[in-house]
């Protein structure tokens, strides 16, 4: 399609080179939005002739490549065409099924945290089980979604919903599978793109042997705001390690703030006054505060 994959490597040593200590400090902006509009042009070959050209780190300098593919995941998301985004995506993707380094697909996958979108869901989930790039396909899974949600409280508007749809059955065909830091990756993920379907997995996950999952489980049931859940949210946080009963503590007050926006003001109400009860012990005089201010504003 149009370029070689030498002149791709010709356009590629146009870009500028790293300072002393290996950054891309001095650049032109229009000579390297140039350089990336003539590799877009080349199509997948110019693609993948960037993705020949990554090295595993250590191996050669190919702080390049890296740029330009980098700077080509964000000239596509700004095209007015979404095709050629997508088509970027779809590319990268079938790129991971290759025999490549896992470091030189943990940087693609980053790449699709830019660029990808629905296209590719299917192709990251893939990766959720697998210890070194799980972190990397969950980030890049619900990042479609994920700024979206946060801004409502009770979910997202249409596009940002169905893409959280997506990441979260990848995330939730994981689940049963994942182990150690696959599973703790996954589970704060559901609770990112709150998916109700969890609700039951992650009030399980409550019990989890392992305080990160626990808290992470207790956090997504909070982010999820989900009114079934604030007598076992409660519960998880009256143990006694003073870490695991202050951030359990902080998703009790996530819950009942995102009750509240709910409309769901009596449950709210419930946690305010639990935590209002039973924080007695003089380091948690601030938690007790706010649930008294809370109840006080609520009247």
């Amino acid at each position: 399609m149009g370029n070689s994959s030498v002149s791709i490597a010709e356009l590629v040593s146009k870009l500028p080179d790293p300072d002393e200590n290996g950054l891309l400090s001095n650049i032109d902006k229009e000579s390297v939005e140039n350089v990336i509009a003539e590799i877009h042009k080349a199509g997948r070959d110019g693609i993948v002739g960037l993705i020949d050209m990554l090295v595993e780190p250590g191996k050669a300098d190919d702080v390049k490549p890296r740029y330009a593919l980098h700077c080509l995941a964000v000239y596509v998301c700004k095209l007015k065409d979404k095709k050629h985004r997508r088509a970027f995506a779809e590319i990268l993707a079938s790129q991971l099924d290759r025999d490549r380094p896992k470091q030189i697909k943990g940087y693609l996958i980053r790449q699709l945290q830019v660029a990808g979108g629905e296209e590719v869901a299917g192709a990251l989930g893939k990766f959720l089980l697998d210890e070194e790039l799980c972190e990397y396909a969950a980030q890049a899974l619900v990042a479609p979604a994920a700024s979206r949600l946060r801004s409502k409280p009770a979910g997202g508007d249409g596009a940002a919903e169905q893409l959280a749809a997506l990441a979260a059955g990848q995330l939730r065909d994981a689940l049963p599978n994942a182990k150690g830091k696959c599973r703790l990756t996954v589970i704060q993920n559901l609770g990112v793109v709150r998916d109700r379907k969890s609700v039951d997995a992650l009030k399980q996950a409550l019990g989890d042997e392992d305080r990160d999952i626990r808290l992470a489980a207790a956090w997504g049931l909070a982010n999820i705001g989900d009114p079934g859940s604030v007598d076992i949210v409660l519960r998880a946080a009256d143990v006694q390690d003073p870490y695991e009963r202050i951030k359990a503590a902080q998703a009790c007050l996530l819950l009942a703030e995102n009750l509240l926006a709910a409309g769901k003001k009596k449950d709210a109400m419930k946690i305010y006054a639990h935590l209002r009860d039973t924080r007695t012990d003089p380091v948690e005089q601030y938690l007790r505060e706010l649930a008294e201010g809370a109840l006080a504003a609520k009247k």
